[in-house]
C-alpha cells in the first residue's frame, strides 16, 4: 500500500512448465501454485483462444481485455489484421475457474488444439500456452535455443 492508502497493483508472471490432465468433458485444474494470483488478478475470469502455431493462448481477464482493445484498433481494410482478429477474437472463450482451481476448455477450442488427456500447461509471463503434449515437444524440438533450430 503507498501512503494514499491505495494498494499497490503488481503484474502477475506466470512462469514454469506442467503436465495437466483433461477429464472427458474437457475440464481441467489449474495449477495450485496459479490459483491465488488468479484469484486475486482477475477473480478466476480467463480467456482462452487459439494460436497460429496450434496451442491455446488462456489470458487472466484484464490482460485479454488489453489485448482486445489493440486488436479491435487494427485497420479493417488490412486482410492480415482481419485474419488476426478472426482467429484471436473469434476463438476467444471465457473461462470461470470455481472453487476447485476447474475450468472447462470448449470442444472447439480442443479440437483446435487437438487436446486429449494429457497436456502442457506453460506459463509465458502474463498469459499461460495450452499444448497437447506432443505439439509442445515438436515445438521444443525445433527451437534453436536447445541446438537443435529446425524449421
Amino acid at each position: 500500500m503507498d501512503k494514499s492508502g491505495k494498494k499497490w497493483i503488481t503484474a502477475v508472471m506466470f512462469r514454469g512448465v506442467n503436465i495437466i490432465s483433461l477429464d472427458a468433458k474437457g475440464r481441467f485444474a489449474m495449477p495450485t501454485r496459479y490459483r491465488e494470483a488468479l484469484a486475486e488478478s482477475c477473480a478466476g475470469k480467463l480467456v482462452a483462444t487459439v494460436d497460429h502455431d496450434h496451442c491455446l493462448l488462456i489470458y487472466p481477464f484484464p490482460e485479454w481485455e488489453e489485448i482486445e482493445r489493440k486488436l479491435v484498433r487494427l485497420p479493417s481494410f488490412n486482410k492480415q489484421a482481419r485474419s488476426l482478429q478472426r482467429l484471436l477474437i473469434g476463438h476467444a472463450t471465457e473461462l470461470d475457474m470455481d472453487n476447485n482451481g476447474r475450468m472447462l476448455l470448449t470442444t472447439p477450442l480442443r479440437s483446435f488444439a487437438g487436446l486429449d488427456k494429457k497436456a502442457v500447461l506453460i506459463g509465458q509471463g502474463n498469459k499461460f500456452e495450452f499444448w497437447i503434449r506432443m505439439g509442445y515437444l515438436r515445438s521444443w524440438n525445433r527451437c534453436p535455443c536447445n541446438g537443435n533450430g529446425k524449421t
